[in-house]
């Protein structure tokens, strides 16, 4: 056996791996149907969001979708430069932004979130419903051991 099987074999054993490359196909292929709504995966999660409930500040977005502060700054000032978002000072602090989405914004959205739920309709046909509710309630499960101090 060369070293790559040796490693590819040490590799299978691990649970991580499975997560990893689970997620990495859902993310990769979400980012295949979004380009040609010239989104990123983020961008949309943020986009999503903001149809659920509007006028979040950018900390809050950052929190629901994942990423830094800083990136979702600037992921929404390309959203804003592309005319999908707004951002306006907080009715309750001025120096905090709102963020809603444009009428554009939420044109673009409805189309970009048809593909992105045509991938998570994939993903779902792979299961049964009670496979996918068991694979719900492990993953959570996983998720909230990994977050327990050791």
């Amino acid at each position: 056996m060369d070293a790559e099987e040796r490693i590819v074999e040490a590799v299978e054993q691990r649970l991580g791996t499975f997560v990893k490359r689970a997620e990495q196909a859902l993310l990769a292929e979400k980012a295949r149907v979004l380009r040609p709504f010239g989104l990123s995966v983020p961008q949309y999660a943020a986009m999503y969001a903001l149809s659920v409930v509007p006028g979040l500040s950018g900390a809050q977005l950052a929190r629901v979708c994942w990423v830094t502060p800083q990136s979702m700054a600037s992921l929404l000032a390309t959203l804003e430069s592309k005319g999908l978002v707004e951002r306006r000072p907080s009715a309750a602090h001025a120096q905090i932004l709102v963020t809603r989405l444009t009428r554009g914004g939420r044109t673009l959205l409805e189309r970009a979130d048809a593909a992105a739920l045509a991938v998570e309709g994939r993903l779902s046909g792979a299961y049964s419903a009670e496979e996918e509710r068991l694979m719900r309630d492990l993953l959570q499960r996983g998720t909230a051991a990994l977050a327990e101090e050791p």
